[in-house]
C-alpha cells in the first residue's frame, strides 16, 4: 500500500492481553500497528512515527485518557483518536467528542466494529489529504514559508502570480527598499512578510508599524528610542524601531499617512543608516531594510505637498502593486474554499460544501474590502448557515453593489462606486462607523480615512 492508502495505528491500553490481541488483528488486516500499555511508551511512538489513528483507553493508571486526548489534539490536530472504555457513560462520550475524538467504542467490542471505525477514518483522512493537496496547489508559497509568516498566499490568476514573482525578486536584494501599493484588504503586509522571510534577513526582526497610529508625542521615541530621563516617563533606556530592526526589516504600513514632521527624519535614517536616541548625542549605526505600503495615490499626495518627493524616491526603489480582487475574479474560488476549510475546522462545522452559484455570484461582486471582506464573509456564512451546504443566501449581498454591466461613466468610475458604497453603508447603519465598516468588510480606521479622502460628512445631511 502507498502512504495515502496505508495508515499507522497506535493502541494505548493498560490491559496487555487486549493490546496484543488487537495489535495482531490489525497487523493481519494490513495496517501498521503499535501497541503500548503506558503513556510514556505511547509518547515515544508518537515522537518517532507519523501516527494517523490512535486507539485510546479512557481509564489508565494514574492518568485520565481524556487529558491525554486533549493534549494530543492540541499538539497534533490532524491525528484522529478513537476513545474506548469498559466503563463509559454518556457524559464521558460527550466530553470525548467535544475534545476532538473521532469516535467512541465501548468494551467489549467485536473486531468488525473497530474495522468499521478504521475504514471510516481512512475515508476521512483521504478526504483531508485531498483538500490539503488542493490548497497546496493554489498556494503560491512553500509550506516552510507559510509556517514562518503564519499566512497563506492563495491564487491562480496571472496577476497574483506576477505579484508573487516580484516579491521573490525583491527578496534577492535585501538592501533595496520596497513600496507596496494596493487597496485595503489586498494583503500588502502578507507580501512584505514573504519578501522578508525569503531574503537573507529572514533570521532577524520583522517589525510592522502603522505609520498613522502613533501619537505625535511618541513619534521620535518609538522610531529612534530614548535615553533614561530624557522626558517624563522615560524610566529606562529604550531602543526604537530602527535599532530593533538591525539586520532585519521595518515594515511601515500606511506610509502616506505619516506626519510631515517625521518624514524628514525617516529620510535621513533611511539614507545614512544612523540614528540618535531622544535625549542622547551619540549616534547608533543600524542596518535595516524598509518595506512600506499604502492604499492611497501617493503620487497625488506628493503633488498636494502632503508627502515628500525625496522620501518617496528613497522608499520606492522597487515597487509592487497588488491588484484588487475584482480585477482577478478567478482567485475568488480558491480563496473561498481555503477560508471555508479553515473556519469549518475552527468552528467545528466539518464536511461543509459550497454550491456553485456562490462562486458565480461572488465573481460578479466588486469586493470593496477585497480579500479581508471575503474572509469575513466566509466566517459569517459558516456561523449562520443551517445546513451542510453553503448557498448564496448565506452570503447576503443585497446592500452591496456588484460589478456593473452598464457602460455609463458613473458606473465604470471606481471612485464614484466607492463613495456610493460608503455613503449607503453609513446611511443604512444610521452613521454608526463601526457597523458601516463591518458591512463594508474594512476596519473603522480605514473607513475614517476614506471618509476624509472623499470629504464625506457625518450627519443626517447625507440622506
Amino acid at each position: 500500500m502507498t502512504r495515502q492508502e496505508k495508515i499507522e495505528i497506535l493502541i494505548l491500553d493498560d490491559e496487555k492481553q487486549f493490546t496484543e490481541e488487537l495489535h495482531e488483528f490489525l497487523q493481519k488486516s494490513g495496517y501498521e500497528s503499535f501497541e503500548t500499555n503506558t503513556f510514556p511508551e505511547a509518547r515515544d511512538v508518537l515522537d518517532h512515527h507519523e501516527i494517523d489513528l490512535m486507539i485510546l483507553d479512557v481509564r489508565l493508571p494514574g492518568i485520565d485518557g481524556l487529558d491525554i486526548l486533549k493534549d494530543i489534539k492540541i499538539e497534533r490536530p490532524d491525528l484522529e483518536i478513537v476513545i474506548i472504555s469498559a466503563h463509559g457513560d454518556m457524559d464521558t462520550v460527550i466530553k470525548a467528542m467535544r475534545l476532538g475524538a473521532f469516535d467512541y467504542l465501548r468494551k467489549p467490542f467485536r473486531h468488525i466494529d473497530i474495522q468499521i471505525v478504521i475504514e471510516r477514518t481512512k475515508k476521512y483522512l483521504h478526504l483531508q489529504r485531498k483538500l490539503k493537496l488542493v490548497e497546496e496547489r493554489n498556494s503560491l508559497i512553500s509550506k516552510t514559508l507559510e509556517e514562518k509568516i503564519d499566512r497563506h498566499f492563495i491564487g491562480i490568476s496571472s496577476k497574483i502570480r506576477d505579484v508573487f514573482d516580484s516579491a521573490l525578486a525583491a527578496a534577492k536584494y535585501p538592501d533595496a527598499n520596497v513600496l507596496i501599493t494596493g487597496e485595503s484588504g489586498t494583503g500588502k503586509e502578507n507580501i512584505a512578510r514573504i519578501i522578508h522571510y525569503s531574503s537573507d534577513r529572514k533570521d532577524h526582526m520583522f517589525c510592522a508599524v502603522n505609520s498613522s497610529a502613533i501619537t505625535d508625542s511618541l513619534l521620535e521615541s518609538e522610531f529612534f528610542g530614548h535615553k533614561k530621563g530624557s522626558f517624563t516617563g522615560a524610566i529606562a533606556d529604550k531602543m526604537g524601531f530602527f535599532e530593533v530592526c538591525n539586520r532585519g526589516t521595518l515594515f511601515l504600513d500606511e506610509i502616506a499617512d505619516m506626519p510631515s514632521n517625521l518624514q524628514a527624519k525617516i529620510l535621513r535614517a533611511a539614507e545614512e543608516k544612523v540614528i540618535t536616541r531622544v535625549g542622547d548625542t551619540s549616534i547608533v549605526r543600524t542596518d535595516f531594510r524598509i518595506i512600506s505600503s499604502t492604499n492611497h495615490d501617493i503620487e497625488k499626495r506628493v503633488e498636494e505637498n502632503k508627502f515628500r518627493l525625496d522620501l518617496l524616491h528613497r522608499l520606492n526603489t522597487l515597487h509592487i502593486h497588488i491588484p484588487p480582487l475584482r480585477e482577478r475574479p478567478e482567485d475568488i474560488k480558491p480563496l473561498l474554499i481555503h477560508f471555508v476549510n479553515s473556519f469549518s475546522q475552527k468552528l467545528n462545522r466539518p464536511n461543509l460544501s459550497i454550491n456553485n452559484d456562490v462562486f458565480k455570484t461572488l465573481e460578479r461582486y466588486s469586493f470593496p474590502g477585497n480579500i479581508r471582506e471575503l474572509k469575513n464573509m466566509a466566517e459569517r456564512a459558516i456561523i449562520l448557515c443551517k445546513f451542510n451546504s453553503l448557498g448564496i443566501d448565506d452570503f447576503p449581498l443585497t446592500s452591496r453593489k456588484s460589478i456593473p454591466s452598464e457602460s455609463g461613466p458613473e458606473m465604470i468610475n471606481l471612485k464614484f462606486q466607492e463613495i456610493e458604497l460608503i455613503r449607503k453603508a453609513l446611511i443604512s447603519n444610521k452613521f454608526n462607523q463601526k457597523a458601516a465598516a463591518d458591512d463594508l468588510g474594512i476596519t473603522r480606521d480605514a473607513l475614517i480615512r476614506k471618509m476624509k479622502k472623499y470629504n464625506l460628512t457625518i450627519g443626517k445631511s447625507e440622506n
